[in-house]
């Protein structure tokens, strides 16, 4: 039966689920980025870790610089505030305004992705490996490799990730029913955007 019968024999309407199909969405989103968040914070804390008991850590400020990580950096601030313009525009109902922002975004980590395979060539070069650097301690290579490494990887996803927004935004007449998706984009891109601060701090400026 679609109905239950109350203690007077009233029928009763079965209560309705609270989470509609695009609360489940964002709930999906956030369930999937704290399980992230735990994996970026494991990283981080090995590499806290490593270096504490290191006798012959290198001076990440010596051997990585910050120069071309800060322009990193600034890049991906700009890059979460053209994705809060594109909802905006969005929510105006100007979905030209909001593909244009949602592009902005994407070129935005598109250039920090070359820009760290750059910073990777580079140290390369000078002699950092993975499994060992000229500078000290060979966990140092390790450890800035796989945590930078493993934050380009989901940088590279986000940029994918806004230009099929951006294919959703296109197919969809009405910009009010693809609101929804790009929220929950600029969840992820926002995300990936604190992670780097904290990588940043932590790897280069500590």
């Amino acid at each position: 039966m679609s109905t239950a019968t109350a203690a007077h024999g009233a029928a009763v309407e079965p209560a309705e689920s609270p989470l509609t199909p695009e609360s489940w969405g964002k709930l999906g989103m956030w369930i999937f980025l704290a399980g992230d968040a735990v994996g970026f914070g494991t990283l981080l804390a090995g590499y806290g870790a490593m270096r504490a008991t290191s006798a012959d850590w290198p001076n990440p400020y010596d051997v990585l610089g910050i120069n071309l990580t800060a322009l990193m950096t600034f890049l991906l601030i700009c890059s979460s505030v053209t994705m809060v313009k594109a909802l905006e525009w969005l929510s105006r109902g100007n979905k030209d305004k909001a593909k244009m922002f949602l592009a902005f975004t994407a070129l935005g980590g598109a250039i920090f992705v070359s820009l760290q395979a750059y910073e990777w060539t580079h140290l390369i070069h000078r002699g950092l490996h993975i499994n060992g650097n000229p500078w000290g301690a060979s966990l140092f290579g390790t450890s800035f490799f796989l945590v930078t490494g493993f934050h380009g990887l989901h940088v590279t996803a986000g940029v994918i990730y806004l230009l099929a927004t951006i294919g959703v935004v296109s197919r969809r007449p009405d910009p009010m029913a693809s609101y929804n998706f790009v929220e929950i984009t600029g969840l992820y891109w926002h995300f990936v955007d604190l992670v780097w601060i904290m990588v940043f701090t932590f790897m280069y400026l500590l």
